[in-house]
């Protein structure tokens, strides 16, 4: 199921090397293309960046990450695998959403921690439909999405785009008879209309404005997020890099004019990954040829490589 859903193969990493031995293992050192703990995806499409009328790149967004994560040391050893792309063909997103969902059920049902690599943030559709369809979520354990994002993403169009994914998550949970347990932390006042303010309320949206998550404010992003944790048994994360400020990540579709600092973003990171119940995270937005000195690339393999190493430490 996985092979037949994956239309680009994984490629050998490569990088740094400083010697032999677990003194100076780096990242690209470990990741194969068999089974490991850790299972790197790429999603590889900017269509819904494109009918959300943003701009296009993010499709290469994935190689970014890759290279930029390859070099980078690791504190201990990590058994991780790199299962190739999914890669959205045309205007086909509604099939790639559901070929990325399939893989993703594919890997958390063979008990793996998986890592999504983006891609436009229609990436969360798709990695929603792969945890819903999860063997622990069918069986009764409450999924949570925590979004790090300076916008809602609760658009209405009839066409699903980078701006639609949780209000398609939210609908298809209400189908099921449930309520999405979703959060926002980073959400930028000027970046979103009072009808998606509006919307988050009827939908029962929790969210922290982007002038609240300060270094300075820790104390009021951790009771956000222990809050959030608190409601729910498995985790699906996901990090739109336009939630940062536009120092820190200027390849993006939309650079943020505040943003969240990174300092925070990775606090938060570290604390869903200790917390034992993350199973799936995504880094969505990423546009290498908006990019600057490979600021944002960095800026997203360092939170993925915080994310895998503390998970793997509190597992």
């Amino acid at each position: 199921m996985i092979g037949e859903a994956v239309n680009r193969a994984p490629q050998r990493w490569s990088g740094r090397d400083d010697g032999p031995g677990s003194q100076h293992l780096r990242w690209h050192h470990v990741v194969g293309a068999g089974n490991a703990d850790v299972a790197f995806l790429g999603f590889r499409s900017d269509e819904g960046v494109r009918r959300n009328k943003g701009r296009p790149g993010a499709a290469d967004g994935p190689r970014a990450i890759r290279e930029a994560l390859a070099s980078m040391a690791l504190p201990a050893p990590v058994e991780a695998a790199d299962v190739g792309d999914v890669e959205v063909t045309g205007d086909a997103l509604e099939a790639g959403q559901e070929r990325l969902g399939r893989v993703v059920t594919g890997l958390l049902d063979d008990d793996r921690f998986v890592v999504v690599f983006g891609g436009g943030h229609e990436i969360a559709y798709g990695s929603y439909l792969g945890i819903a369809e999860s063997a622990r979520v069918r069986s009764g354990a409450k999924l949570g999405v925590l979004n790090l994002d300076a916008h809602f993403d609760l658009r209405a169009d009839e066409t699903p785009s980078s701006g639609t994914p949780f209000r398609q998550m939210a609908e298809r949970e209400r189908q099921r008879g449930e309520n999405l347990h979703y959060s926002v932390l980073g959400i930028s006042q000027p970046s979103n209309t009072e009808a998606l303010f509006d919307t988050a309320g009827e939908l029962g949206v929790a969210y922290l404005l982007d002038d609240h998550c300060g270094p300075a404010n820790l104390a009021v992003v951790d009771e956000f997020v222990d809050r959030f944790l608190i409601g729910c048994d498995v985790v699906y994360l996901t990090i739109d890099l336009d939630v940062l400020p536009a120092a820190v990540a200027p390849g993006v579709s939309a650079p943020a004019a505040y943003g969240v600092p990174l300092e925070t973003i990775q606090h938060v990171c570290e604390r869903v990954a200790a917390s034992g119940k993350l199973a799936l995270c995504d880094v969505a937005e990423l546009n290498p040829e908006l990019d600057i000195d490979n600021r944002t690339a960095r800026t997203a393999a360092r939170l993925v490589h915080r994310i895998v190493t503390t998970q793997r430490t509190h597992q």
